[in-house]
């Protein structure tokens, strides 16, 4: 059965760009009979706030979705994501990071030009190591890419793109994950980070198709990497393009857009922007 998901962080309020990429999965369910779940992926305990978690559901009924219940939220499931980062470690994955990310960049910035690819490091010393956790210093667990070459041996990772990237990308497409070199995948001030999160959650749900804007879609690089190392499966991507405002510029919590409360606020309704948008 087709499963797909609406995921947003309760960061901020919801904008027009929000509703674009929830109706856009939302319609592709109903489209096909198929299930439509939303998930709350609050782990940056730093930002969610519970104002904004109610406020992400007033909106999506606003504007007539529907979905299953219980949500998933992932501050509720941090053992699933702990068990997959143990999983990694155990088959030497990961290695702890003690860098900055100021030392990262200053690393990047007397890199070759022209590499084409992020930071890649490696454990310390284990004498340093022990040294440095004595001391009590902060680190992240990062996923070793030299190390997940080697574990793949060779391995062509794939995945299928039904909708479109940002330079047009669509069809099978070869996961090439070596940009973003070694991902963080946890840290103590947002515990476990995104991307592993994302992968584990579409796993457990049964998510077989994930839909949302295309600015999303280098990250499937990257999560194709941790569904092929954790052996689970891997959705059909659906890329959508971004809403964008007479500006040019596409809708943003940073860039303060115009949010969907304040839309009701002044009287639009959920038909004006389900019109304005395309879907009616």
């Amino acid at each position: 059965m087709f499963v797909t998901r609406f995921a947003p962080s309760p960061t901020g309020y919801l904008h027009r760009g929000h509703a674009f990429s929830a109706l856009t999965a939302y319609e592709a369910a109903r489209a096909v009979g198929g299930r439509f779940i939303l998930r709350i992926e609050d782990i940056d305990v730093t930002r969610s706030r519970p104002e904004f978690e109610e406020a992400i559901y007033e909106d999506l009924a606003w504007l007539g979705l529907e979905w299953e219940t219980p949500v998933r939220r992932q501050s509720e499931h941090v053992d699933d994501y702990q068990a997959a980062l143990a999983a990694l470690t155990a088959d030497h994955l990961t290695y702890r990071c003690f860098r900055t990310r100021k030392d990262i960049a200053e690393e990047a910035s007397r890199a070759p030009h022209g590499s084409g690819e992020g930071f890649r490091g490696g454990p310390l010393p284990a004498e340093d190591e022990a040294d440095r956790l004595a001391k009590g210093e902060a680190f992240a667990w990062r996923l070793s890419l030299d190390a997940a070459e080697r574990a793949l041996a060779g391995r062509e990772l794939t995945f299928l793109e039904e909708g479109q990237g940002p330079a047009g990308e669509r069809g099978t497409i070869r996961a090439d994950p070596s940009s973003a070199g070694d991902i963080v995948l946890a840290r103590k001030d947002v515990g476990v980070a995104y991307h592993l999160a994302v992968v584990v959650d579409d796993a457990l749900q049964g998510v077989t198709h994930v839909i949302r804007g295309e600015d999303l879609f280098e990250a499937a690089h990257v999560q194709r990497l941790l569904q092929a190392l954790l052996d689970l499966p891997t959705p059909v991507y659906r890329h959508h393009r971004l809403l964008t405002g007479p500006d040019g510029k596409r809708f943003a919590k940073r860039d303060r857009a115009e949010t969907l409360r304040d839309l009701r606020a002044r009287g639009v309704t959920p038909h004006d922007l389900r019109r304005e948008m395309g879907f009616d």
